[in-house]
């Protein structure tokens, strides 16, 4: 009686665990398998997948198979790589721009080595004994047969803060008088003691050069790093689009980098971002 009792309660056990395994996994994958091969890991995987290089399980596709480019299948796979949970990118914006990239006379592909998108990383740094944030800025850079990530610009609010906008008419104001290398430029003292309008006596055209700037604080040790905060990838390369990209760290299948932002813009619009983070202008 007591082996009978063993035996049925055991069976009763192995079902319990065959039904529990059946209601978490999903076409031969477990939940948390469905998840792992749904979600974006890599900024890489996803650009293979928005031109569907790459099935929803990493797998890449070679150029012949029938999946490779697919029309239908990017249409599908497409409205998965946004972040659902945001209206910035969801409702008729987003099927607009799904529209345009799938367009079967003129589909549009991402490019990785492509200098039309950029890095946006927020860090941390330590001055005079204070944490302060900043943000620097990374593009594409070709490199022999490849390319490498380079700095091409940096935030850092108490550089910023120096060069506040150029008041006109205090420039107008402040200048040299055209004869004054006929007094062996005698006046350049009171030039160089105005060090809060310093840059009025530059060129029209000057801008200053953040990076440069930074990069004297690391070297002489005024600012050191403490730790990244956050990364998000900025992406001009579609015509008349603009979209962010975002990392999500979910539970569920909407999870890993996502289309976090999307704006419909016109080419000078686009000048205008580049143009804001003071990163190269687009290539035409």
């Amino acid at each position: 009686m007591q082996k009978t009792t063993f035996w049925i309660i055991s069976l009763l056990i192995t079902a319990s665990c065959h039904l529990q395994a059946q209601t978490q996994s999903f076409n031969g994958y477990a939940e948390d398998e469905t998840v792992l091969y749904k979600m974006n890991k890599q900024v890489g995987q996803f650009v293979r997948r928005f031109n569907m290089e790459e099935d929803q399980f990493g797998k890449r596709l070679p150029l012949s198979d029938p999946a490779y480019h697919n029309h239908d299948l990017r249409k599908k796979i497409l409205p998965t790589m946004f972040d659902a949970y945001n209206v910035r990118t969801s409702g008729k914006l987003k099927s607009y721009f799904i529209e345009d990239v799938t367009a079967e006379k003129a589909p549009v592909f991402l490019k990785f080595l492509d200098k039309n998108w950029f890095a946006e990383v927020s860090v941390t740094f330590s001055a005079k004994g204070k944490e302060v944030d900043g943000i620097l800025y990374l593009t594409l850079e070709e490199e022999n047969l490849g390319s490498k990530w380079i700095i091409s610009n940096a935030y850092y609010p108490s550089l910023n803060s120096l060069f506040p906008e150029t008041d006109t008419l205090e420039q107008a104001k402040r200048f040299l008088h055209p004869q004054s290398h006929e007094l062996d430029f005698m006046n350049l003292h009171k030039v160089l003691e105005d060090e809060a309008h310093i840059e009025y006596y530059a060129s029209k055209s000057y801008e200053p050069d953040y990076l440069s700037l930074f990069f004297y604080l690391l070297k002489t040790e005024k600012l050191d790093f403490k730790r990244i905060n956050s990364v998000k990838f900025h992406f001009l390369q579609i015509d008349k689009w603009y979209f962010e990209l975002s990392y999500f760290n979910r539970d569920d299948t909407n999870s890993g980098w996502l289309i976090s932002n999307l704006k419909y813009v016109d080419e000078e619009e686009k000048e205008q971002i580049i143009k804001a983070y003071r990163l190269c202008t687009l290539d035409q």
